[in-house]
């Protein structure tokens, strides 16, 4: 069997691998408020400790800020993409990070951000949303249906916090994922920061690590009982040669990864393509040495997102 062919772009080599994400449930919620710094603090509050479903519960982000003739109440918003690996756990999910970041937001409101009539990916469930939230209004609370669609009002101390009854759910794809090897810390953190700006230009994807980056990449098992995942040792420059799964050479100073989830995998895979080629841009000569991405031998999803292909349409790239 002849061996993969080496693929460079810029003199940044990409691996012959591919990236293994996994299904999970996915929901869009739409924050408005009176000017946009306050829905954003009510989006930054929402998507906070959401980085990854092992420890978090679920893993989200803010997709994009939305001027006022994109949002249903006319003001201001800010567009959330929360992830989680079941209805039951998302559902859980929205009402207790609604009810403690949005509610207590002042002049915010929350929609539904999923439209069924459009969405490409295919729908889950309907998720409470004002149906659970209304209950804070201790009776005062008053119901609206406009169309098809019920909303709720309940009374706060600065006027009426407007919910819609329900959110939309949908099946969606998270966990995929590129690493990023280079010279140093410096060169790590400029490719991976031009990847996440280059995949946030995007719709229907967050990067829900902080600054959309994570250092501590994991593998699934430990060598101490009870614990889920570990330190990724195949990756870690300080572990070169000691590590019998070391997978860096010594001019590897430094990895970062950025962890990928979407509303389809049409969409993970479209953000995956901007990242390689924003931090392939770089080149070798910044110090961008290598792309790959973690797999578990395609026993973890059935979403296996192929560097190679990915990349075959970025400019500048050659075998």
């Amino acid at each position: 069997m002849n061996a993969p062919a080496t693929l460079e772009i810029n003199g940044t080599v990409i691996d012959a691998t591919f990236a293994e994400a996994f299904p999970m449930k996915a929901t869009r919620l739409v924050i408005t408020a009176h000017t946009l710094t306050w829905a954003m603090h009510a989006a930054n509050s929402l998507t906070g400790f959401a980085t990854s479903v092992i420890g978090c519960g679920c893993e989200a982000g803010v997709e994009r800020t939305l001027a006022p003739g994109e949002t249903p109440d006319g003001r201001p918003g800010v567009a959330v993409l929360l992830f989680a690996v079941s209805s039951k756990e998302l559902a859980k999910q929205i009402g207790r990070r609604v009810g403690q970041c949005v509610l207590t937001c002042p002049s915010t409101a929350v929609f539904g951000g999923i439209d069924p009539a459009t969405s490409r990916a295919p729908l889950s469930d309907l998720a409470p949303l004002g149906s659970g939230l209304r209950f804070f209004g201790d009776g005062w609370q008053i119901s609206k249906m406009i169309g098809n669609t019920r909303y709720w009002r309940v009374p706060v101390m600065d006027g009426e916090f407007v919910c819609e009854d329900t959110a939309a759910t949908v099946k969606a794809v998270g966990g995929g994922n590129l690493l990023l090897l280079a010279r140093d810390q410096d060169a790590a953190l400029a490719a991976a920061e031009a990847a996440v700006a280059a995949m946030r230009r995007l719709p229907n994807v967050i990067m829900p690590f902080p600054g959309g980056i994570v250092r501590s990449g994991s593998k699934v098992g430990s060598r101490y009982a009870g614990a889920s995942a570990s330190t990724n040792d195949a990756f870690c420059p300080s572990l070169i040669g000691l590590s019998a799964r070391s997978e860096l050479s010594a001019e590897v100073g430094c990895v970062l990864e950025i962890v990928i989830d979407g509303l389809t995998d049409a969409d993970v895979g479209a953000a995956m393509t901007a990242g390689i080629a924003a931090a392939a841009g770089l080149g070798r000569a910044a110090g961008m040495l290598r792309i790959s991405a973690g797999n578990y031998g395609g026993k973890l999803g059935p979403y296996h997102f192929h560097l190679h292909a990915l990349a075959a349409g970025v400019e500048g790239g050659r075998v």
